[in-house]
């Protein structure tokens, strides 16, 4: 009588092509997770230069000076958080602006999207040329 079952190598052989598997696709789960939180801090970005429009529009066109700590609660209910770093910090160190012309520039501070080949301090965002990804 012959017993059914899976024998030793059997079961060796599917751990290893599930191993392989996700080797495999591992990686590319990460890579994606990277690319949205980086797509995220860019649409951070652009809310915020719209709040600093629309207080600009309210001030005689001139921006906050003071940080864009300023825009809360009557233009964002709460400064963003950039999904990468965790911190809504990365965005409010980052901020200056200029009297002469009124102008201002802002970027999210740190090396937080390395995963997608970003380096430095981006994305950035200006008054004048809008979103700079890279």
């Amino acid at each position: 009588m012959k017993k059914k079952g899976f024998t030793l190598i059997e079961l060796m052989i599917v751990i290893a092509i599930i191993a392989i598997l996700a080797a495999i696709l591992v990686p590319n789960f990460l890579r994606a997770r990277a690319q949205g939180q980086f797509t995220q801090c860019q649409a951070n970005c652009k809310n915020i230069g719209t709040a600093l429009e629309m207080y600009s529009t309210d001030n005689a066109g001139h921006y906050p000076t003071a940080g864009i700590t300023k825009l809360t609660p009557d233009y964002l209910r709460v400064i963003p958080t950039c999904a990468s770093a965790g911190t809504s910090t990365t965005y409010t160190s980052a901020f200056s602006a200029a009297l002469n012309p009124d102008a201002y520039t802002f970027y999210c501070n740190g090396q937080n999207h390395k995963a997608v080949g970003i380096t430095g301090n981006f994305p950035q965002y200006n008054s004048t040329s809008g979103l700079l990804a890279r």
